[in-house]
């Protein structure tokens, strides 16, 4: 009896604090080796929290993990590592944050007394639970990792829970208030980005339902902050209009930073930091490891390729890493390798086989930190004088989120975007280098400063480029830039000007070259004009962090690869001497697939040509893939075959990693709408639904119909007999019906078929909504149109071969004209002024900013004629009509 009080106590007080939440409902995957997931409402403090618990196979107790999403995402984004850490032995829970997904509540961003207490009750929650294991009664051992607004959350659960046994935050802040105010300067860019995703972020609350502060179901209460709460609003409302933070707005926001409880996270630390990333900089994750390091916890440090700027976040390798990281410091498994204490991943050319950047990594025993191995290098130029122009317009470019993030990754490779204009900023040059120069760390620099604004200030931004030999090309490593508030310069003031954070090689010839601009178009500049004055008065002292051993290229393919070939042809020799009758095993490394087609080929019996020849390409989970082609393509056989209804030639179609023959188990996994489907018109809409469910010999609990319909949007018509239904409908009510089950993989042909430009509309939504929740769609469409406007990837066929796979913005984006993605809306007098733009053949309103086609000017320079004119842009991208693309591809045979 002493030992079953105290494991009785802790499931009564769990239950006492979630009491009302709804019923577990587990659902087992075919993926061996299974994974159960249960997804459940859970009430806390009056709000409803959307969960779902994921168990691998086994009995026994096991570590239990919390994995939290990022900033306008839900608890969806990370099904899979989720899945993934369940089949490692983990009890994982995952959530949507107040205001996120389906969850109920206001953003607090990360409130200690609301998002983190939340985090409590679900390690109260999991205390309770028999699968997991505990430290003592009410103490689970318990890790909780995330990326950025996850990530947050990991270090503040560690600081104020003492139950959380180890941390892996990914690419998020220390203090928040530094990361948005950075020197006193307001991020506005970013900030803004930030705000309208809150605003953006309702849940899924039924119309009459409240969420605390009074605004029915999450709705925007007027004042554009969304579901922040009213402070938040306020704070931000604020500090925009003032154009640079108040003592209160720092206050706030640095109490809701893992900074106010950094001396009490003690627990082992995997710090992952993005190298792309204008928002959480890597200052951001220096200031955890130095910390964290003095607290005596065990710390690891990663800089990863990506980050919110975009370029590669390394996921697979990531998330690998925070399972051995786990299975060290929960499982208490010493015999595991957790990687050393600090990696870096650097650029190490492109792969010519994808024209994708490689990446090696460089690694050290010990976090070199941001100052390791300083190299002094001389900075030539007198005092220069400059202008803030009134307004703080035309603003300098360095990382726009959309443009600049994309190139931010490959600056390495000598690609980037910056705009500086001339007389608004000072230049000060080193002497080329005569070796290799590998910056890893923050650059400084001590500079006096004259100002002849009123009050005496300055706002400056920093940065340093690599300037190639011809003293022209440069590249700012990163895209990144150090804003600074002086105050007190009428007189002249010296500041010591600490530079971005950065992994660089600068080669032999090269130069650095420190730029000082009075505006940036990411940040808030004041906007009375004023003259400012820059000398340098010391070197340009960079970090090059001795200690770090880089990883050696990789070898040649051929190298390796013909001997490998050889090999392999002599195996497919003996392999296909005789035709395989079993189904090959299952593929563990494809368990998380979706789909990937392998060499599929099928001819039709009596036909001279092929239906489909040589088919391969690869879906992956959240996508909606477009299956596009002319009549004969061959797109309708690829579908037979993936369903299983005909046998392919040869190839290989494998879901979730099993084989697809006819009646394997894995197609339950899959939902499809084929050539119409058939419903019985004198029964209602929901009983055709339900006879088509019991007619699968499945359990009833499994099918989800209320949620297949709240995503099919069919309200009261379900009631109704289907003979009194329009053909958009019926199609939505097919759509239904292939969603009960809530399969994995959906599987539509043309869909749209047969409605008109309203039904479409709705018929798109249905489809986005559905792989919102982190699933995969294919869609077979000659609607070019909706299939751009529905779409995020596509595979085009033409004969039955495969003529392009790939991202829809990577397909349509080769034309002249480029999307201009704004903060708001303009009026026609700009739109106007644009249009009449030297280089500029069209500019016209389009969905989410203008289309605007170039005739003359390069993208750069649209840039700055567009900052000039006040326009508030957001992003800059390539842009072509699909109709366009696909004829080009298929050469018009269309």
């Amino acid at each position: 009896m002493r030992l079953r009080l105290p494991r009785w106590a802790a499931v009564t007080a769990a239950l006492a604090v979630l009491a009302g939440a709804g019923t577990w409902t587990a659902v087992a995957q075919d993926d061996p080796p299974p994974v159960h997931r249960a997804d459940r409402m859970l009430d806390v403090d009056g709000v409803r929290l959307d969960t779902s618990y994921f168990t691998g196979a086994g009995d026994g107790r096991r570590p239990a993990v919390l994995l939290g999403h990022g900033f306008g995402g839900s608890k969806d984004d990370v099904r899979a590592q989720a899945e993934d850490l369940a089949r490692e032995g983990y009890a994982v829970l995952t959530w949507s944050a107040r205001g996120f997904g389906a969850s109920t509540g206001e953003i607090g961003l990360n409130d200690p007394d609301h998002e983190v207490a939340d985090v409590r009750k679900l390690i109260d929650w999991l205390a309770a639970r028999p699968e997991v294991l505990l430290d003592k009664a009410g103490d689970p051992r318990v890790g909780v990792t995330g990326a950025s607004y996850g990530g947050a959350i990991s270090l503040l659960a560690a600081g104020h829970d003492p139950r959380v046994d180890a941390i892996a935050p990914q690419i998020t802040y220390w203090n928040l208030a530094d990361a948005l105010f950075p020197n006193g300067v307001f991020k506005k860019l970013w900030a803004g980005i930030f705000f309208s995703t809150g605003d953006s972020s309702t849940g899924d609350s039924s119309p009459g339902e409240s969420s605390p502060g009074g605004r029915p179901g999450g709705a925007p209460a007027g004042d554009g902050c969304g579901r922040f709460t009213a402070e938040l609003c306020s704070l931000y409302q604020r500090v925009a209009v003032a154009g640079k933070p108040d003592a209160a707005a720092r206050a706030l926001l640095e109490a809701r930073s893992p900074s106010a409880v950094g001396t009490r996270v003690k627990v082992p630390a995997l710090l992952v930091q993005g190298q792309s990333d204008s928002l959480f900089t890597l200052a951001q994750s220096d200031a955890m490891a130095r910390t964290l390091t003095a607290n005596g916890a065990p710390v690891a440090v990663d800089w990863i390729a990506g980050g919110h700027d975009g370029g590669d976040r390394e996921t697979e390798r990531v998330e690998r890493r925070i399972a051995t990281w786990f299975d060290r410091w929960l499982k208490r498994d010493t015999s595991v390798d957790t990687g050393p204490a600090f990696r870096v991943s650097r650029t190490g050319g492109v792969d010519s086989t994808d024209g994708q950047a490689t990446l090696r990594a460089a690694t050290a025993d010990r976090y070199p930190g941001l100052t390791s191995g300083t190299t002094d290098l001389a900075l030539g130029g007198s005092p220069q004088t400059f202008t803030n122009p009134p307004g703080a317009a035309p603003p300098a470019v360095s990382a726009v989120p959309g443009l600049g993030g994309g190139l931010s990754g490959l600056s390495s490779l000598g690609v980037g975007l910056s705009l500086d204009f001339p007389g608004q900023h000072a230049r000060f040059d080193a002497k080329p280098g005569t070796e290799t120069l590998r910056i890893t760390g923050t650059p400084t620099v001590r500079v006096k400063v004259g100002s002849t604004a009123a009050d005496g200030s300055a706002v400056l931004f920093a940065k340093v480029y690599d300037v190639g030999p011809d003293g022209r090309q440069q590249v700012l490593p990163a895209q990144l830039v150090t804003p600074v508030r002086v105050d007190g310069a009428k007189a002249g003031k010296s500041v010591t000007l600490t530079l971005p954070a950065i992994d660089h090689e600068v080669e032999a010839g090269h130069r650095l070259r420190l730029v000082v601009a009075a505006t940036d178009l990411g940040y808030a500049s004041p906007a009375v004009p004023a003259r400012y004055t820059v000398a340098v008065e010391g070197p340009l002292t960079v970090p090059t962090a001795p200690g770090l051993s880089t990883q050696a290229a990789a070898l040649p393919w051929w190298v390796w690869g013909l001997p490998l070939l050889g090999l392999a042809g002599a195996a497919a020799l003996l392999l296909t001497a005789r035709r395989r009758t079993a189904a090959p095993a299952p593929d563990p490394e494809l368990a998380a697939v979706p789909l990937q087609i392998t060499g599929l080929s099928k001819k039709y019996k009596g036909g001279e040509r092929y239906s489909v020849r040589d088919v391969s390409f690869r879906v992956e989970q959240g996508q909606v893939l477009g299956l596009l082609g002319p009549n004969g393509a061959g797109k309708t056989t690829t579908l037979r075959m993936l369903m299983g209804l005909i046998t392919p030639d040869e190839g290989e179609i494998r879901v979730f990693g099993q084989a697809i023959r006819p009646g394997a188990p894995v197609l339950s996994r899959v939902g499809a709408f084929v050539e119409g489907a058939g419903f019985l018109p004198h029964l209602s809409g929901r009983e055709n639904l339900d006879l088509y469910w019991k007619a699968t010999g499945r359990p009833a609990e499994d099918a989800h119909v209320d949620e297949a319909l709240r995503i099919a949007n069919l309200g009261s018509a379900l009631e109704r007999a289907v003979r009194t239904y329009s053909q958009g409908m019926r199609q939505r009510l097919a759509l239904a019906q292939a969603m009960l089950g809530l399969p994995d993989l959906l599987i539509l042909d043309e869909p749209t078929n047969g409605l008109d430009p309203p039904q479409i509309r709705e018929m798109r939504e249905v489809m986005i909504r559905y792989a919102a929740g982190g699933r995969t769609v294919i869609v077979s469409s000659h609607l070019l149109a909706e299939v751009e406007q529905s779409c995020t990837h596509l595979v085009v066929m033409d004969r039955g071969q495969l003529v392009q796979a790939g991202p829809v913005a990577e397909i349509t984006g080769s034309g002249d004209t480029l999307l201009v993605s704004l903060a708001g809306e303009i009026d026609d007098a700009l739109v106007a002024k644009i249009d009449a733009l030297s280089g500029i053949g069209a500019a016209t309103r389009a969905d989410g900013g203008l289309l605007v086609r170039l005739d003359g000017i390069d993208p750069t320079a649209l840039i700055g004629e567009l900052v000039r004119l006040d326009v508030p842009l957001t992003g800059v991208g390539p842009h072509r009509r699909l109709e366009d693309a696909f004829l080009t591809l298929i050469g018009g045979a269309a």
